[in-house]
């Protein structure tokens, strides 16, 4: 389950059995957890989180998307 990264209370990563889905990033705080899927942007599903805060994450998502598509290449290459 590599992170990708840590923005203050969120951390973003992904499984390393997702290789399979399209390219997207969990994020989490405390129990909170959310799924966005990265080409477009968009919620999957999320749990925990408010309004407020998915607006912040999907901010965040759509801020570091080159980076963590970045981060998806490198680890599901061959």
């Amino acid at each position: 389950m590599p992170t990708i990264l840590r923005i203050g209370p969120f951390r973003f990563f992904f499984f390393a059995g997702d290789r399979d889905e399209p390219m997207h990033v969990h994020v989490e705080r405390d129990k909170a957890l959310a799924k966005y899927w990265l080409s477009p942007v968009r919620m999957h599903h999320s749990t925990g989180f408010s309004r407020a805060e998915l607006a912040k994450v999907e901010a965040l998502v759509m801020e570091h998307r080159e980076k963590f598509s970045e981060a998806w290449n490198d680890y599901f290459s061959d």
